[in-house]
């Protein structure tokens, strides 16, 4: 890390998972970093999510690997099963030979806590400030910088700019102007306490259920206290994007013909929080001179094959490399790191898409789904999910053109 006074400053939107590992990111490069927040508080809301390989080495690239691993739950698997009959149509290993293939763990953990775990080290980085309670209204660059415009009117000065305020993202629609699509998938989450917990449920991987236009989903989170338990339907509503409060009623009406084993834990929650989902079309293009987009303002994705998170944290550390490369040459710099993550993210945006379809099939393309997997090996498994497991921070760049 270059040591000497910092003469860079780079305003990131957002204090969210991308929006903390972009600016640790940056102050990793001696940059100075101003972090606006819209909420009063810096912090986190959702419950469970997943990292896989990937996340994880990413996070160690940013320094706070081994805080969120001390949070983590490390799984036995990854589970399919045919919410339907209630028999398993994949297992995926996810101990040490995964471990030895990808050079790294599959966790799960609780939003809050990887937020915390990458929160800790902004904290302890006197070149990142933050500025809660401040909502971005308008944006304005030019040749040697660009500026900030708030709700007050107060008007903040960088060298460059840093999207990462979500799926409704102010600076993504300053940039590109285009508008989120809403899937008509709705996900309701909850957390249970273990005893709260159908007990031949309890299993240590994430289990997914698969039925026909819906599926639900078990882990285990903080140390097997408690379960992360999703589930996720067509809607027969015209959705809006946004959250709200759920109700189990509802989540019952779609869950009718399910086997009983997994239809028990849709009785546990006491309260459940409902997404209704979106996600955006790919785009060749999202830095604009002096400006960029990160995480879910640039590509927003379906959860199904639970790369969210992970993709926003190889956003970070492809930024921060792209920004090293580039000694400081910000506009060089974000053409790098949407060179390399555009045809990246979208790959993976396209696989949750195709995934959702596998999960929620019926009829007949329940039975291919089903029958999609059989003998294949491990090391087959592992091959299929090389190209997404197996980034690596060193490689993030490679075979980007200079």
């Amino acid at each position: 890390m270059n040591i000497s006074t910092p003469s860079r400053r780079v305003i990131v939107v957002g204090g969210g998972i991308g929006g903390l590992a972009a600016a640790l990111a940056l102050a990793r490069q001696n940059i100075q970093v101003l972090l606006l927040e819209q909420a009063a508080q810096i912090g986190e809301i959702g419950a469970g999510i997943q990292l896989g390989a990937n996340a994880f080495n990413a996070l160690d690239a940013l320094g706070v690997g081994d805080a969120a691993r001390s949070r983590s739950v490390f799984t036995e698997s990854l589970t399919l099963m045919d919410a339907t009959n209630a028999k398993e149509v994949v297992r995926i290993e996810t101990g040490a030979r995964y471990r030895e293939r990808f050079g790294n763990q599959y966790g799960v953990i609780h939003r809050a806590d990887v937020h915390l775990s990458i929160l800790e080290g902004v904290q302890d980085n006197p070149l990142i400030q933050f500025r809660t309670s401040t909502t971005v209204q308008h944006i304005e660059q030019d040749e040697t910088g660009v500026t900030v415009i708030d709700q007050h009117g107060e008007r903040f000065l960088a060298d460059a700019l840093i999207g990462c305020d979500g799926v409704k993202s102010v600076v993504r629609k300053a940039l590109i102007g285009d508008e989120p699509t809403v899937t008509g998938h709705v996900v309701y989450r909850a957390v249970v306490d273990v005893e709260d917990m159908p007990e031949d449920l309890q299993i240590n991987a994430p289990v997914v259920w698969a039925g026909p236009h819906c599926h639900l989903v078990h882990y285990p989170l903080r140390g097997g206290r408690q379960y992360n338990l999703v589930v996720t339907f067509h809607s027969r509503e015209q959705e809006v994007w946004g959250v709200r409060d759920g109700s189990k009623e509802e989540v019952l009406s779609y869950f009718e013909g399910i086997h009983p084993l997994p239809r028990q834990m849709l009785d546990r929650p006491t309260s459940w929080r409902r997404w209704a989902t979106a996600d955006r079309n790919p785009v060749e293009q999202w830095s604009f001179g002096r400006a960029t987009i990160l995480g879910d303002a640039a590509h927003p994705m379906t959860q199904y094959i639970a790369q969210g998170a992970c993709q926003a944290l190889e956003d970070a550390v492809t930024l921060g490399a792209a920004v090293a490369e580039t000694d400081g040459d910000f506009v060089e710099a974000f053409k790098r790191y949407e060179s390399a993550r555009i045809p990246r993210t979208a790959r993976v945006l396209y696989a949750a898409r195709d995934m959702g379809r596998v999960y929620h099939a019926k009829g007949v393309d329940r039975l291919v789904r089903n029958s999609l997997w059989v003998g294949r090996s491990q090391e087959q498994f592992y091959d299929a999910l090389q190209w997404l497991h197996g980034w690596k921070a060193q490689d993030c760049l490679k075979g980007i053109p200079v």
